[in-house]
């Protein structure tokens, strides 16, 4: 059967909103912190405003979930855009007119974040249904949406960096609405979808939007997203895993690869070099892994790629410096890559088309719910036990960690059934 001409087109224009919107997230997060600076503001409300930046990724995704499965997927996406781009708009707005106090500006940074996690769930949850249209097989979308989000921050930083230097913080933050446009105007416009999603869990009918028929209401919507993790026997572990190591990823990245660069390299030149190699690789990984991975099984790689990245603890527990810390990070880069198509390709597999948002929003709020402790938590250990001892600790930890699917148990689910399996022939077909 020939596939129609918008089939083709969604999923490319999805991944391109995407990558607009995840860029201008970044460049926001990148210029916040310098117009605090530059409109006098010193250490104490850069920290202030980095948390609002980040605080409404914890509320956001477990409570927008439901929003998104009620209000719709691609309808949910384009509201997102559009009030993150509105209330960056704001910012430089008010700035030039009536004047912003800081906390305008920290009330207007927090609600330009609270939608970004529920818009990137809709764009995510979008995916079965566009991939199957286009007869892709659902890891490999998954890979390029992932991709996608790391390509934006390799290109977001250094645009920020130009934006800000060359214009401003302010003008900067105007193209970073605009971007938020754009996408909006990509999602509206180019993205269109089947009537039926794809999946093991797909019923015979579904919209465009798939939503919820809010006949329970929002608070009852949100108990059933709470009871399905709580009862899916895969979902649960795999939380668990993420925040243990996504707490770890933050102490390294946020705390102890900063003071390492400091002590031991060549300081912040050191670790963008580093950062750029991993990011890079990162990326890489995303895109090749993409296309290889339905014809592998998922449990073994994930292991494998997941161990790889605790080279990038092992490195600096060695007490290495920059050359061969790029190799390690180039090396945990190009296994990270791998480690998000699986785990996205599992959730939209195992979870019920209908509460695919509420329950990846509250599988992204317990994943990220250690982050904001981990800098601290690495700070403090980096100050009573050591940068080298820290280091050692926590790639031990990590590294148990990584492990326990080989265990086996409820992590054999993570395989293909019979029926994910002829859907992904169908695809390649």
């Amino acid at each position: 059967m020939k596939t129609p001409a918008h089939a083709w087109a969604s999923l490319p224009a999805l991944i391109t909103a995407h990558t607009i919107s995840r860029t201008g997230n970044v460049v926001a997060l990148f210029t916040i912190p310098f117009l605090v600076l530059e409109t006098g503001g010193g250490p104490v409300q850069v920290g202030i405003a980095a948390a609002a930046a980040t605080a409404p990724v914890v509320l956001g995704a477990p409570l927008g979930g439901v929003l998104v499965d009620r209000i719709g997927y691609l309808r949910s996406s384009v509201i997102s855009d559009v009030v993150s781009g509105t209330t960056i708009a704001l910012i430089p707005l008010l700035a030039a007119t009536t004047g912003l106090p800081f906390p305008a500006l920290i009330a207007l940074v927090f609600l330009s974040g609270l939608l970004d996690t529920p818009g990137e769930t809709a764009r995510r949850v979008l995916l079965p249904n566009l991939s199957a249209q286009a007869r892709i097989p659902l890891q490999r979308s998954v890979g390029f949406l992932d991709g996608s989000t790391r390509a934006a921050t390799l290109i977001g930083a250094p645009l920020a960096a130009v934006l800000v230097a060359t214009l401003g913080a302010f003008p900067a933050l105007l193209a970073t609405a605009a971007a938020f446009v754009l996408s909006a105007l990509i999602s509206g416009t180019l993205i269109r979808t089947s009537s039926s999603p794809a999946g093991p869990h797909t019923p015979p009918t579904s919209t465009d939007s798939d939503t919820n028929d809010g006949t329970g209401g929002y608070w009852a919507d949100l108990r059933d997203g709470l009871r399905f993790v709580r009862t899916d026997p895969l979902l649960r572990p795999l939380i668990i895993l993420v925040l243990i190591t996504n707490t770890l990823d933050a102490a390294r990245s946020g705390t102890l690869l900063p003071l390492y660069a400091s002590q031991e390299l060549n300081g912040p030149a050191s670790l963008g070099i580093i950062a750029g190699a991993f990011g890079g690789a990162a990326l890489t990984g995303s895109i090749v892994f993409g296309f290889i991975a339905h014809r592998l099984p998922r449990r073994a790689p994930f292991v494998i790629c997941y161990t790889l990245v605790a080279c990038s603890s092992l490195g600096p527990a060695l007490g290495l410096g920059t050359g061969w810390l790029v190799g390690f990070f180039i090396l945990s880069g190009l296994a990270a890559g791998a480690i998000n198509p699986i785990i996205g390709a599992v959730e939209l597999e195992r979870i019920p088309p209908h509460l695919r948002a509420r329950v990846l929003g509250l599988v992204t709020a317990g994943a990220w719910a250690g982050m904001p402790l981990g800098g601290l938590i690495g700070g403090i250990s980096a100050n009573t036990a050591g940068l080298t001892t820290t280091f050692t600790v926590m790639f031990l930890i990590y590294l148990a960690a990584t492990l326990t699917p080989l265990r086996g148990g409820p992590w054999e689910l993570m395989e293909r059934n019979t029926a994910d399996t002829a859907d992904t022939k169908t695809a390649r077909s």
